[in-house]
């Protein structure tokens, strides 16, 4: 399926993108549209410029809490298997009072 913005003509064809049907596969590798450096003693070739990004102690600090977040399990597997054990056994209590203040305490909060 093909989008068309009116009033963009597109004169520039693209190559086809990596795994597309047709035999050539794209890379990953950046393309460079500047012209090569002259070689030979006349000059000497310029280093090529790279690119840096450079990250904040801030940003360091969320790309670790992210990855601790992300290995963290979702459910506490040992809260779980004791209240699980105390249901099987009979001996579960019910704090009526507690859930009854949580519940005011979430309605509350949605207002």
């Amino acid at each position: 399926m093909t989008n068309r913005i009116n009033g963009y003509e597109n004169t520039q064809s693209l190559p086809p993108s990596k795994g597309a049907s047709g035999g050539v596969q794209g890379t990953d590798k950046p393309q460079n549209d500047a012209p090569a450096a002259p070689t030979g003693s006349a000059g000497s070739a310029a280093a090529p410029t790279s690119d840096q990004v450079t990250l904040t102690d801030s940003a360091r600090t969320l790309q670790k809490l992210g990855d601790a977040i992300a290995t963290a399990p979702v459910v506490n597997s040992a809260k779980v298997a004791t209240v699980k054990a105390a249901i099987q056994s009979g001996t579960y209590q019910i704090n009526s009072q507690s859930v009854a203040d949580k519940l005011l305490q979430y309605e509350s909060g949605l207002n």
